[in-house]
């Protein structure tokens, strides 16, 4: 294994389609399909809900746009790592990566595993009873079970697919995410022509006032996480052709698409259930194909949506490693993950690194309470990402005929108060994630320390003239 992991260059071959599918698969995943319920129970009303799902939107394209003139300065693995280092120092870029290891990958791979394990369940008619689940530990620590099991094997999966071919991969993807989107299509279309929904749904009171209250700023929080994964083609930005022109079209046009799927999907949920029926639903997609299409047709979209959810887990697998990658390559990681396949020109170490930490999160459910510490957390470092654009426009004006952020300065100061204003309520409605995010973070600068000071022996045994002992002997002989 060694040998055949000894290189350390990644190689280019995704296209501009590859790099909008995985922007697209990277965000199209459970969010869409289980939120819904949450905001109209904040918000009690249809329309504040389709605003709330627009502004969401307008946020996610503002940072697709600065994203993109960074992807396009820095064309390297790593995206928020890189671009964070190249802004605010190497310590704010490891932390970054270190929050996507641990909450921006991990643990969304492990709950989007489990999410279609449940619903491949309920589409083979097995649903979600404790007879169906094949228990074979259970404990408050550990849950091994059948669903836990296909779990664990999808990850396996598609890690060990990702590791084989990136070719290979992108092109699974692609099919993946094209069956995802033509399934969502359908939906819609068919959803609106069917005469089972009502238009009367859409009936609401007052929206103006409903946008400056607590509650709409909550609803946000769940929006935004539906959205999270409009900045997937910067992780791999060091394998894209023609990064400075593909990254900010793959960002820009994959977010605009999922921006236009999740409006038309959120009305045909409103078309089909009254408010009082969505109010609360995790499977919201679920029950409005009931209300559309009969309750026979449960079991087909269950096995349908479960389908589309291994187009987000493989998308989430093939772009975290190359952050870890990359922290590795500057020194600030385990030197063994950045390594790369001599042979299939992936990096390996990393990507099973991942595999392992989401298999542990499978097993032990810690990802059920990551939902608002995901969101804060990631939240934060996209904002403190679009601040270092400003910082480094300040300092290096882009150059003429690179691409530039749209609508600069305003564009990135609607994303940076947008995202303040939901980090804002978080703390406020949801404290003990939010602190819990920061303690993450304290952790982070814990390990960062250790790295650097590791690297600072290595460089005195290396270059025993600088070491201070020896500068100051040399000081007492003078």
């Amino acid at each position: 294994m060694k040998n055949s992991l000894n290189n350390n260059k990644l190689k280019r071959e995704i296209g501009l389609f590859s790099s909008t599918t995985l922007v697209v698969a990277n965000m199209v995943g459970t969010g869409i399909f289980t939120t819904s319920g949450f905001i109209i129970k904040e918000l009690g009303n249809p329309m504040a809900m389709l605003l709330c799902w627009f502004i969401g939107g307008l946020f996610a394209l503002s940072g697709a746009l600065c994203y993109g003139e960074l992807g396009a300065r820095f064309p390297k693995a790593g995206g928020e790592y890189v671009y964070l280092k190249e802004s605010f120092g190497k310590w704010m870029g490891f932390l970054s990566g270190w929050i996507s290891l641990i909450v921006g990958f991990s643990a969304p791979i492990a709950a989007a595993s489990i999410a279609f394990a449940t619903y491949l369940f309920q589409g083979i008619g097995f649903g979600g009873s404790e007879e169906a689940l094949f228990h074979l530990i259970k404990n408050d620590y550990i849950t091994i079970s059948a669903h836990s099991l296909t779990a664990i094997g999808v990850v396996t999966g598609f890690s060990l697919l990702h590791y084989h071919s990136l070719k290979t991969g992108s092109r699974i993807q692609n099919v993946l995410t094209l069956f995802k989107i033509g399934v969502i299509v359908f939906f819609i279309i068919a959803g609106l022509a069917s005469d089972k929904g009502s238009f009367t749904h859409f009936q609401s009171g007052p929206v103006a006032d409903k946008i400056f209250q607590g509650n709409f700023a909550v609803a946000l929080i769940f929006v935004s996480f539906a959205y999270s994964g409009w900045n997937a083609a910067a992780y791999l930005g060091g394998e894209i052709i023609k990064p400075k022109t593909n990254i900010p079209i793959a960002l820009f046009g994959g977010t605009f698409l999922v921006m236009g799927l999740y409006l038309l999907l959120n009305i045909v949920y409103i078309y089909a259930l009254p408010m009082e029926q969505m109010s609360g639903a995790i499977d919201i997609g679920t029950q409005a194909a009931i209300n559309l299409f009969g309750s026979n047709i449960s079991t087909y979209i269950s096995g349908l949506i479960a389908v589309g959810l291994l187009s987000v887990i493989s998308a989430m697998i093939m772009a975290g490693p190359r952050i870890y990658y990359a922290m590795s390559k500057d020194g600030v990681f385990f030197e063994r993950f950045a390594q790369v396949s001599k042979t299939h020109k992936t990096p390996a170490h990393s990507i099973f690194l991942q595999a392992a930490i989401a298999i542990i999160m499978i097993v032990t459910s810690s990802f059920d309470m990551l939902l608002i510490y995901i969101g804060f957390t990631l939240s934060l470092f996209a904002m403190l990402t679009v601040i270092g654009l400003m910082r480094i426009r300040a300092k290096h004006p882009p150059e003429e005929g690179s691409y530039k952020t749209f609508g600069y300065p305003f564009t990135p100061l609607f994303f940076i108060a947008g995202n303040s204003w939901i980090m804002f309520f978080s703390i406020k409605g949801r404290p003990v994630p939010s602190l819990l995010g920061l303690l993450t973070i304290g952790v982070g600068l814990f390990i960062y320390r250790y790295f650097t000071q590791k690297e600072k022996v290595a460089a005195m045994v290396s270059a025993p003239e600088n070491n201070p002992v020896t500068i100051k002997r040399k000081e007492e002989m003078v």
